[in-house]
């Protein structure tokens, strides 16, 4: 059995969910009363692979809200991912993905020194951030999506927003050794950090966000952020294509400006039908099929029986790995999410 532990967007978001679950009692609680709720089974998963194999899941709730990020309530958001896990792992699940802040939270907090969680002694082989595959996805979204909109990568310039994260620099590796794309800039706080990879990619020029939007032909967000980015899109290029990565998301996706498309970044779209509700609760538009590629991840590790950690720490990720997933993802029926 897989597991998926996500959280919603907002607390406004939080609290019409918990109308609709049938949880009123958290529908018209305040931040306080999230930040002390516990992790929740809200749904049951099941999945049916293009060979016709199937599994189950379940979908952990983990009550984190990002309000918890910006209102400076660390030690509540970081109690929340280590309860979602071992609230998980106490009920049997192999292989649970960390969707959203959660992964973001348990690295950025060096939660894998919390190995006890009251009485459960958290396993951390079990679980996985699904990175990777969220990573090969965006690659592919940034590969296909460019052709259709006439952007030949070999001419382009493509600006990583967040290119030091795990994400990130999976992105930039898969970039530079798959594709023929003509300019990388990277963009991220940590300059440090931002020196060593351009050191190891050979190329890339570093950048500020308004130094490098202008010049960029695609744009790839995978920034950590709780809140939204505001973009004068007057200065982009045109075409230029924006692909959004974040969770939530950093740019309105209806962006009613010419030649600017924005495209959900990190979504997949399964070739059946899955049976569940959580996606419609997260807003999909086409709840049945599409998913986060994160949550995809713990899928694919049910459907190969590979009960381990396949994505964990910041920047294990190789193009070898990514190759990996992707080759499974494919085989089980998941493609990049390409409307826009």
């Amino acid at each position: 059995m897989f597991g998926l532990i996500g959280h919603l967007t907002s607390l406004e978001h939080a609290q019409a969910v918990a109308k609709e679950l049938g949880y009123p009692e958290y529908a018209d609680q305040g931040l306080d009363f999230w930040c002390s709720a516990p992790p929740q089974i809200v749904d049951t998963i099941k999945v049916t692979s293009l060979t016709g194999q199937k599994i189950e899941g379940r979908y952990v709730e983990s009550c984190f809200l990002p309000e918890m990020l910006a209102n400076r309530r660390i030690k509540a958001a970081m109690r929340k991912i280590l309860n979602a896990m071992a609230h998980a792992q106490k009920n049997g699940i192999n292989i649970t993905a960390l969707g959203g802040f959660s992964s973001i939270i348990f690295e950025e907090f060096n939660l894998q020194e919390s190995k006890q969680v009251r009485n459960i002694k958290l396993q951390f082989e079990q679980f996985t951030t699904g990175n990777t595959h969220t990573a090969y996805i965006l690659c592919r979204q940034v590969e296909q999506a460019s052709q259709k909109l006439g952007i030949e990568l070999s001419k382009a310039t493509v600006a990583v927003c967040g290119a030091t994260g795990d994400i990130g620099s999976a992105v930039c590796r898969w970039l530079d050794a798959r594709t023929d794309v003509a300019e990388l800039l990277l963009i991220a706080r940590n300059q440090e950090r931002l020196q060593a990879l351009q050191d190891e990619l050979g190329r890339g020029k570093i950048m500020g966000l308004e130094e490098a939007l202008p010049q960029a032909d695609i744009v790839v967000w995978v920034a950590s952020m709780p809140k939204g980015v505001e973009i004068d899109f007057s200065t982009l290029k045109q075409p230029c294509l924006l692909i959004d990565g974040g969770y939530p998301k950093n740019m309105a996706a209806k962006i009613q400006h010419p030649g600017i498309y924005v495209l959900n970044g990190g979504i997949v779209e399964h070739s059946l039908d899955i049976d569940w509700r959580i996606m419609q609760i997260v807003n999909m538009d086409v709840p049945g099929r599409q998913l986060f590629a994160c949550f995809a991840e713990s899928m694919l590790l049910e459907f190969e029986k590979w009960y381990t950690n396949f994505s964990w720490g910041r920047n294990q990720i190789t193009v070898e790995k990514m190759d990996l997933i992707g080759q499974v993802s494919v085989k089980h029926g998941f493609r990049p999410l390409l409307s826009y």
